[in-house]
C-alpha cells in the first residue's frame, strides 16, 4: 500500500525528497517509545548505525524514485532480489551457511517473482 501511495504522490507532482523526508519523520517518531532504554553507543557502534542510515537513505531515495515513474507491478520484482543480497551478505559477511530449506525457500520465492513477471508483461493476451 506504501508504494501505491508513493506512486500516487509521483503522479501528482510531489517531489520524491519531500516523500522521504516525510516517510523518516514517521518512522522516526514510531521508533521513539522504543529509545527510553538509551545507552551511550560505542565508537564502532555509531559508525555501524551511521553506515546504515546512509545506506538506507540512499535505498529509499531509490525505491522512491522508481515507484514515482513506474507502477509497481513493474518494479516489485526487482525487490525480490533482498532476499538474494541477504543471503550473501549473511554468507560472506557473518559466515551463516543456508541450511536445504532456507536455500529452497531463496529459489520459491525468486523463481515466483519471475514467473509474476512473465506472467503480468509477457503472457499473451
Amino acid at each position: 500500500m506504501a508504494f501505491t501511495l508513493v506512486r500516487m504522490l509521483g503522479k501528482r507532482g510531489e517531489r520524491g525528497p519531500y516523500i522521504v523526508f516525510v516517510f523518516s519523520v514517521f518512522s522516526c517518531l514510531s521508533a521513539l517509545p522504543f529509545a527510553a532504554s538509551w545507552a551511550p553507543m560505542t565508537a564502532d557502534q555509531l559508525l555501524t548505525l551511521l553506515g546504515a542510515g546512509l545506506f538506507a537513505a540512499g535505498g529509499q531515495f531509490s525505491i522512491t524514485a522508481a515507484y514515482c515513474c513506474a507502477p509497481a507491478r513493474e518494479i516489485s520484482v526487482f525487490d525480490y532480489a533482498q532476499v538474494i543480497f541477504a543471503a550473501l551478505l549473511g554468507f560472506f559477511l557473518f559466515g551463516d551457511v543456508p541450511d536445504v530449506y532456507s536455500v529452497l525457500g531463496y529459489l520459491l520465492i525468486c523463481g515466483m517473482a519471475v514467473l509474476n513477471f512473465w506472467h503480468s508483461n509477457y503472457r499473451p493476451h
